[in-house]
């Protein structure tokens, strides 16, 4: 995926990634999880490493190509379990016990989780979720301080209703985050994403339920060691940063293909949602 020319906005001591967005210094949590995801944590980081060291332009898309997209190296069955594989959860799209899940780590003011959402995430939907090969998870994670929080916080609302990929697909639209999420701007994006009942939104917005379900995915990302948005993990594959799309489809079937071998796909999962899971 090309690198997008539009910057996330952290603080002025932060900058963003030639290929990711970085976090603000609160991300730097204590790992919580086993000895695998500790590796993993190591990897991002030293994705993170390469792609802000000196002289590092070009050469950090590359190092991250070579530990993400080798068929067995780099897979961490910890990783795998974490996804949710819930029928039910309102920010996932795709079967539930699709052979292959992709959680995605994200923040709605970073540009090249824009970038991903509007370019590459389409066609993988189109190509996997649709046939039932691949289940896409999100997982809130705001990084570039309150407004971040405050999006994520209405994504999460805008999915109690039903709403959330159509909140997803309207705050990251072209020009969007450079306008910024306050309150009444939220308010217009739920409202394009045909989130029925706003008052209910506003509510659930700055409840304590969404307080939660934000601070949950951010303490996910952060015990794998995520440094950078957009992070992702496929079948417990570290993808760090805004790679291209052959990386993730490399990256999807590869997984697929285990699957199968190993018969054990989806064996967690319960009750399978429809192939294309949430409207979109």
């Amino acid at each position: 995926m090309p690198v997008s020319t539009s910057r996330p906005s952290p603080k002025p001591s932060r900058k963003p990634t030639a290929k990711s967005g970085k976090p603000t210094a609160r991300s730097r949590k204590p790992l919580v999880y086993g000895a695998a995801i500790v590796a993993a944590a190591a990897l991002f980081g030293y994705v993170s490493y390469r792609a802000t060291a000196p002289d590092s332009a070009g050469s950090g898309s590359a190092a991250v190509a070579d530990v993400t997209t080798d068929p067995e190296a780099g897979v961490y069955p910890e990783l795998a379990k974490l996804a949710r594989r819930d029928a039910g959860d309102k920010l996932a799209q795709g079967r539930a016990d699709a052979p292959v899940v992709l959680i995605e780590y994200a923040d709605f003011k970073c540009g090249y989780c824009a970038k991903f959402a509007r370019d590459t995430e389409p066609a993988l939907v189109k190509k996997y979720v649709d046939n039932g090969t691949l289940r896409i998870e999100w997982r809130n994670f705001p990084i570039f301080g309150a407004e971040s929080e405050a999006a994520a916080r209405a994504s999460w609302a805008a999915g109690q209703q039903g709403r959330f990929w159509q909140f997803h697909r309207a705050a990251y639209g072209e020009g969007v985050k450079e306008k910024g999420f306050g309150k009444d701007r939220l308010k217009a994006l739920a409202q394009q994403a045909g989130v029925a009942d706003l008052d209910r939104f506003q509510a659930d917005a700055d409840g304590a339920a969404a307080a939660a379900a934000v601070s949950k995915d951010q303490q996910q990302g952060y015990g794998i060691g995520a440094t950078s948005t957009p992070s992702f993990l496929i079948n417990g594959r570290p993808i760090a940063g805004a790679q291209p799309a052959r990386t993730f489809t490399q990256a999807i079937e590869q997984a697929a293909e285990r699957a199968k071998n190993t018969g054990n796909a989806g064996e967690d999962a319960t009750a399978p949602t429809n192939p294309k899971g949430a409207a979109k």
